[in-house]
């Protein structure tokens, strides 16, 4: 039987300038449907996972291709509820070289953020599943999806759901304070946490002593957080991608876990960038299959860490690397040689 995955979130329409212009130059968009939670279904669904994504879409056209979207991957919609007047939209300008990537959002007011807890039926979303993940980015779109993502995790706990949580902390949707209070009463149901070294430090206050603006990643550091988070809300397991960015373009990338005992780290690749949405989310995906499907935590790592490199090649929010096509990589040398 397969193992059931629930991911609840937005799904947003992207619209990305061609050929890595700018927004002030640009005539045209190239039109992409993402999100981190359902860039996680698709990571999952890909993996052979029995994937749900859950998200309220408006009755029209554009919340029909957004939905859309993710079922032609694999990804079961049975829960997706519609209403509500706007799909979330995001303007995602990508950088390269010295040129930092940059972000527009215009998701106020998107069906998801003005839905109640009145949408989801949780005890038949959560019939028979084995794992919930949300991220912080759910409820920091608005009130009523902070109130729904703690009911959620409350639900999830109630019916013997693993949960996982990213905490994705946005800047550009909640303040530092908010995101404290809200996170905190989430995170007191969670088990598995995912959390780089600045989302844990804009959160919690928990600092991993790394430079982040000057590409400095301090993995001993890191080992400290992970050790605070789980002491602070009794987590099994705490991971994170950690990222050097020598530009926009070139990134050297490893991916950590701890459980409170055991602290293990992947391979470092050094990433030559297309599209750097969605690194973090498609590490998430691998780290669920890798814990249902009974993998150590080093072949997790190893996996998570392939699957999120491999990614940041492809356009597009989704990470669209078979499992033979990961395994094949964490298993190494990954030298991106022609196959014939």
């Amino acid at each position: 039987m397969n193992k059931k995955v629930v991911t609840f979130g937005e799904i947003m329409m992207r619209l990305t300038p061609p050929e890595n212009k700018r927004f002030i130059q640009t005539d045209s968009f190239n039109i992409i449907y993402g999100g981190g939670e359902a860039n996680v279904a698709v990571s999952a669904a890909n993996y052979g996972l029995d994937s749900y994504f859950v998200t309220k879409l408006p009755q029209n056209p554009l919340g029909q291709a957004a939905l859309n979207e993710v079922r032609r991957f694999g990804v079961r919609t049975d829960f997706i509820v519609r209403g509500g007047k706007r799909l979330g939209k995001y303007f995602c300008e990508n950088g390269a070289s010295q040129r930092s990537s940059n972000v527009i959002y215009d998701r106020a007011h998107s069906a998801i953020a003005e839905a109640t807890s009145k949408d989801f039926d949780w005890d038949k979303i959560f019939a028979g599943a084995d794992w919930y993940h949300v991220t912080g980015i759910t409820p920091a779109l608005s009130k009523n999806m902070s109130a729904v993502t703690l009911e959620s995790v409350k639900k999830a706990r109630e019916h013997g759901v693993k949960v996982s949580c990213d905490l994705n902390y946005r800047a550009k949707l909640w303040s530092q304070e908010e995101a404290r209070r809200v996170m905190s009463e989430i995170m007191e149901y969670v088990d598995v946490c995912i959390a780089n070294e600045e989302d844990a430090e804009k959160t919690f206050g928990i600092e991993s002593g790394s430079d982040i603006e000057a590409g400095e990643i301090n993995i001993e550091g890191y080992r400290q957080v992970a050790s605070q988070l789980i002491d602070k809300f009794d987590l099994e397991l705490v991971g994170s991608h950690l990222r050097v960015s020598h530009n926009a373009s070139v990134n050297d990338w490893v991916v950590v876990l701890y459980n409170g005992e055991e602290f293990v780290q992947s391979t470092e690749y050094r990433v030559h960038i297309v599209d750097r949405v969605g690194g973090g989310d498609s590490f998430a995906g691998a780290l669920i299959y890798s814990q249902l499907t009974g993998k150590s935590l080093q072949e997790t790592v190893e996996f998570g860490a392939a699957a999120s490199a491999l990614k940041q090649s492809i356009p597009g929010d989704f990470n669209h690397m078979t499992l033979a096509e990961v395994e094949a990589a964490a298993e190494g040398p990954a030298s991106g040689r022609v196959k014939r």
